[in-house]
C-alpha cells in the first residue's frame, strides 16, 4: 500500500511539474502581444458637451410666447 500511494504522489508531482513547465515556456510569446495592446491604444479625452440648454431654454420661451399672442387672436 506504501509503495502505490508513493506512485501515485511521485505521479501527481510529475504532472503539476509538467504542467507548469509547458505554462512558463508559453508565457514569454503571449507577454510582448499583451504589453504591444496598451500603446496601440491611446486615451482620448472626452468632448465636452455642448452647452445647448441655453439656446433650448430661449427656444422654449419664443415658442410660448407666440402661442399666448396667437392664443388671444383666436378667440
Amino acid at each position: 500500500m506504501s509503495k502505490i500511494l508513493s506512485a501515485l504522489i511521485a505521479a501527481a508531482f510529475a504532472a503539476v511539474t509538467f504542467s507548469a513547465v509547458a505554462a512558463d515556456a508559453a508565457a514569454p510569446a503571449a507577454a510582448p502581444a499583451a504589453a504591444e495592446a496598451p500603446k496601440a491604444e491611446t486615451a482620448k479625452p472626452a468632448k465636452k458637451a455642448k452647452k445647448t440648454h441655453k439656446k433650448a431654454k430661449k427656444a422654449k420661451a419664443a415658442k410660448a410666447d407666440a402661442a399666448m399672442e396667437a392664443a388671444p387672436a383666436a378667440k
